[in-house]
């Protein structure tokens, strides 16, 4: 298992966008929260199994939605730490 810590910036604050994510997670069973950060971006830890990491990541891009626009996602990979039982908004 993996763990990413990703950074979300764009149009992500006020647009649902922790909501999307958080439907992403559980469509693609990754654990961990996703919580908005006080410079209008967005901070994501999942962990979970590479190749559900990996569909996680291109869900959370929100390519073509009309409302939330992902203009970069930076992201840091590294062991997964198992504290996460399911995945949730960190407020």
């Amino acid at each position: 298992m993996l763990r990413i810590t990703a950074i979300a910036r764009g149009e992500v604050q006020g647009v649902g966008y922790r909501y999307f994510v958080t439907g992403c997670a559980r469509s693609t069973g990754v654990t961990g929260y996703v919580k908005n950060l006080p410079d209008r971006s967005v901070q994501i830890v999942a962990e979970g199994e590479p190749m559900a990491l990996d569909a996680f990541v291109q869900m959370v891009k929100a390519d073509g939605d009309m409302v939330i626009r992902v203009d970069a996602l930076t992201a840091t990979i590294e062991e997964a730490s198992g504290e996460f039982t399911g995945f949730g908004v960190k407020w």
